[in-house]
């Protein structure tokens, strides 16, 4: 048995072997993880990450975060204080967010290293294609919630393990920087665990009130 990246419970998982890569699934948080001794140094990490085409310019991805940039544009306005979480090389949604005024902080511990951006409240924080690459999400959580006003909303853009396809056949299990990968159980236990009031699942989209 191993422990659990998400709960830390040494809980009975089922083991899935495919291609050399084991993959657990906790019978506690119903998450699925990688084993750690398949996790990849910083080096090569920031290395893949380089690799990304989030251009900020690039219109097919503009679009494929518009769900999450149109979900802040609803509730919060210009003076209100966000964190882009992950925000790696090209922060597509806070330029986005910037065009129409408003100006988030940034965080990446490759790209933005700004720790003091971590020492303060936000009213929303954007975790854009970020939670599937935590190594302890039970710790990135934590600090998540932590850093949320009452009321703040923390969005997460993820794509959730599909009920309607095999694990074999699932691409985004692929890349060898995501290693932690989210059902809507596992959803629902993060918003318990960690104290959210509430949380709203529309797709990829994922949004959790302090």
């Amino acid at each position: 048995m191993e422990v659990c990246l998400l709960c830390q419970n040494p809980t009975a998982s089922t083991k899935t072997t495919l291609n050399g890569i084991i993959f657990l699934t906790c019978d506690t948080c119903f998450v699925l993880f990688k084993h750690p001794q398949h996790f990849v140094t910083a080096t090569v990490e920031k290395e893949r990450y380089l690799k990304h085409t989030n251009d900020v310019t690039n219109h097919g991805y503009q679009k494929f975060v518009s769900p999450l940039v149109n979900a802040i544009f609803s509730k919060y306005n210009t003076t209100d204080m966000g964190l882009d979480f992950g925000a790696g090389t090209g922060p597509v949604v806070s330029k986005l967010l910037s065009e129409k005024g408003y100006i988030p902080a940034l965080f990446d511990p490759f790209f933005h290293p700004d720790t003091a951006a971590l020492q303060k409240k936000y009213d929303y924080i954007i975790c854009s294609e970020v939670i599937e690459h935590f190594y302890n999400p039970n710790k990135e959580f934590q600090l998540l919630k932590n850093l949320l006003k009452p009321k703040g909303t923390l969005y997460c853009m993820t794509e959730l393990v599909p009920k309607e396809i095999p694990l074999k056949d699932w691409h985004y299990k692929n890349d060898y920087t995501h290693v932690v990968f989210y059902t809507e159980k596992t959803m629902q236990w993060i918003k318990k665990k960690y104290g959210f009031k509430e949380i709203s699942i529309n797709g990829r989209l994922i949004s959790l009130l302090n």
